[in-house]
């Protein structure tokens, strides 16, 4: 019989977790997969001590989140996550959350790269690691590029300093940290149904971001740039 490679956990809705709708918000939804891929990593023995001890690290290059709906406080929930393949450097992993009736509420695609932390340079993972990782048939959604177009013309908006509470154990900037960083620097606030990420370089502790904004017909992008105008992570809101 072939074993099942997906990991799941059960929660429930926190009040930490939602805003003044007592719906859950979107970085809400981001950090019940991004716990989730870290609690299937540490049950395979290749979590966050593993990668330290060998100085590696899956590094987020893209995100593709879409929300059907955004669950209510004390909802119960359960979180799935799963490698569909892997390609030469890089992971792909699926994501769901779904409601008491099993049906999905939020989904997502996120393609991770496989660092160095010592050299500073992608890597291959060995036969092992993808092996306990294994695969499992992707979701049936409509995939987009990890590429993002950037506007033709963006407004400036007020840089702030990245703080400590921005960082994770990898000592950068926490992936979900930059899509809270991009709804904040909105002129009003959106119910997003579909969230793109592009992270192009690790914004770290110190470093200043500088947020510009487009507001087009079908979608609104967040680039969070350095202050040279280069980019430290693109996001796309529709």
């Amino acid at each position: 019989m072939q074993k099942n490679h997906k990991y799941t956990f059960e929660s429930r809705i926190r009040f930490s977790e939602v805003d003044h709708t007592k719906r859950i918000t979107l970085p809400g939804i981001i950090n019940y997969f991004q716990d989730c891929s870290t609690f299937h990593s540490e049950s395979l023995g290749v979590g966050i001590d593993y990668c330290a001890k060998h100085k590696r690290a899956w590094i987020l290059s893209a995100w593709q989140v879409l929300v059907e709906r955004y669950p209510m406080l004390g909802e119960p929930v359960s979180v799935s996550t799963w490698a569909t393949e892997f390609q030469g450097l890089y992971g792909i992993r699926n994501f769901c959350m779904q409601d008491a009736g099993k049906q999905n509420v939020a989904y997502a695609n996120s393609v991770w790269v496989y660092m160095d932390m010592e050299k500073g340079r992608p890597v291959k993972p060995d036969e092992q690691e993808i092996a306990l990782y294994g695969s499992e048939e992707p979701l049936e959604m409509e995939y987009a590029s990890r590429k993002i177009d950037l506007p033709k013309e963006t407004i400036e908006n007020t840089p702030f300093p990245v703080r400590k509470y921005h960082i994770d154990t990898n000592e950068h900037v926490n992936n979900c940290q930059y899509v809270q960083m991009a709804l904040e620097v909105l002129k009003e606030p959106m119910e997003v149904r579909q969230l793109r990420v592009e992270y192009k370089k690790s914004a770290v502790y110190g470093d200043v971001i500088c947020p510009r904004t487009a507001y087009e017909e079908d979608r609104t992008v967040i680039e969070l740039c350095n202050e040279k105008g280069k980019p430290y992570a693109v996001v796309e809101l529709k």
